[in-house]
């Protein structure tokens, strides 16, 4: 009785394939079963969320509220970015004038010895 193998054979209704059936088959295939608008709304979705500083993807996908506690999370690192640049170029700015100031106070000690 160890010796013997039990085979199984299951038989499956054969269902005539037409073209019309194929075609159908290799669309949803395509679309993954969710129609041309769901396979191309996360594409649309990244291109307009693409737009700097609006969100836009979130109100495309109608999350109207992320989108607003995000832009209202910008604005401390718009500001956080803009007093960055602020202070580069106040950096660039004093150093100008601090190595002038240098350069003033040894030429007038310099003329001034003489």
């Amino acid at each position: 009785m160890m010796g013997e193998a039990e085979e199984i054979v299951v038989r499956l209704p054969q269902k005539n394939v037409d073209q019309g059936n194929v075609l159908k088959v290799i669309w949803l295939q395509i679309t993954s079963g969710i129609g041309l608008w769901g396979s191309f709304k996360p594409i649309i979705a990244v291109i307009v969320a693409m737009i700097p500083f609006l969100f836009l993807g979130q109100h495309f996908n109608r999350e109207h509220r992320r989108a607003v506690d995000w832009t209202l999370l910008q604005i401390p690192l718009i500001f956080t970015v803009f007093f960055w640049i602020g202070l580069y170029l106040w950096s660039i700015f004093d150093a100008w004038m601090v190595a002038t100031e240098s350069v003033k106070t040894a030429h007038n000690e310099r003329h001034s010895a003489t």
